[in-house]
């Protein structure tokens, strides 16, 4: 019988009171900020916002939990903007949205830095690690000392394979593959985006989903993924739900599954009964109930929405995933 799991790609908005706090401790303490250093009262603030958020998960009955990431300002960049041998510059647009991050220029070795494992270990009740996958990492960055494609997301992808490497204990990884879909690898790219995929998820024990949004991956990348050493690829099914079904049937997919059934950045809450009738329109296309794992998620990060909005979808996803989605 299929394990149904509600769970989602992490990298949740801030509680409404931490937004206003850490704006009004970041504002005086931006020295402080450029050089890397948080003040205690900093660090205070984002251990009371990601207490609320794991309560979120944890009273809606989500079943694979995550830290939050919020203090990834940078979104899927963090991991690099925060290392000693990036310098970060401009902003830039975060995919085709209106979120914006900080460029960061690699100019040094990437070492490993352990910064997310720590952030989960001060987590209680993590069972679930989130990452940026090493091809989409990659892509959002500037290398000035690798000095080629190919050698740069092998880095890259070394790099996150130490950072995953030392996380504690999870029952499930989700590397965030986005570019797969908006900034699809070339011929031979794509097998060696395939290949830095691998290399992370060999680092760690958990179950391994790579998950793609924003559209469907491009058919050759697609194949290519196929042939990682992963669990679970991710699939948008609120973006290009008919692109999304045509990989699976044309190509196939891994012995467990993720649903982008929930829509990440529009405000609408979905009902448990309108998250169960998407699933449900997937199995009439592909066999859901043979896989080993449906994992039922939220297409994208969540950091999108409103507080309130973000906990009444978790909600939903949780009461459809034990209640509404058939095994």
């Amino acid at each position: 019988m299929t394990e149904v799991l509600a769970t989602t790609p992490g990298l949740y908005p801030l509680p409404d009171w931490a937004k206003d706090e850490l704006s009004d401790l970041k504002g005086h303490q931006k020295d402080d900020l450029i050089s890397g250093d948080e003040s205690d009262a900093i660090v205070d603030a984002y251990e009371r916002a990601r207490a609320d958020v794991l309560e979120w998960q944890t009273d809606a009955g989500i079943d694979r939990v995550v830290e939050g990431q919020l203090r990834w300002d940078d979104m899927l960049a963090h991991p690099l903007c925060v290392h000693d041998s990036v310098e970060t510059r401009g902003i830039v647009r975060y995919y085709d949205n209106n979120n914006f991050y900080r460029e960061p220029v690699v100019q040094d070795a990437l070492t490993p830095d352990g910064d997310v494992a720590d952030e989960i270990a001060a987590a209680d009740g993590v069972n679930q690690a989130v990452l940026p996958g090493p091809y989409s990492l990659s892509e959002l960055a500037t290398d000035e000392h690798y000095g080629d494609d190919a050698a740069f997301l092998d880095a890259v992808a070394d790099f996150l394979a130490a950072e995953a490497g030392a996380l504690p204990d999870v029952e499930t990884l989700f590397l965030l593959e986005p570019s797969l879909v908006t900034d699809a690898p070339d011929d031979g790219a794509d097998e060696r985006a395939s290949e830095a995929i691998d290399a992370v998820a060999d680092a760690v024990d958990a179950e391994v989903v790579v998950h793609t949004y924003w559209g469907s991956i491009p058919e050759k990348p697609y194949a290519h993924l196929m042939d990682a050493d992963i669990d679970a690829i991710g699939f948008d099914f609120v973006t290009d739900h008919e692109g999304s079904v045509y990989n699976i049937q044309e190509y196939g997919t891994k012995d467990s599954i993720a649903l982008g059934v929930v829509d990440g950045q529009n405000t609408l809450v979905e009902t448990p009964e309108e998250i169960a009738e998407r699933v449900e329109w997937v199995e009439e296309q592909v066999p859901v109930s043979e896989f080993e794992q449906l994992y039922v998620t939220s297409n994208t990060e969540l950091f999108y929405l409103p507080t309130n909005k973000a906990e009444a979808k978790l909600n939903a996803l949780a009461t459809a995933a034990a209640e509404e989605v058939p095994r």
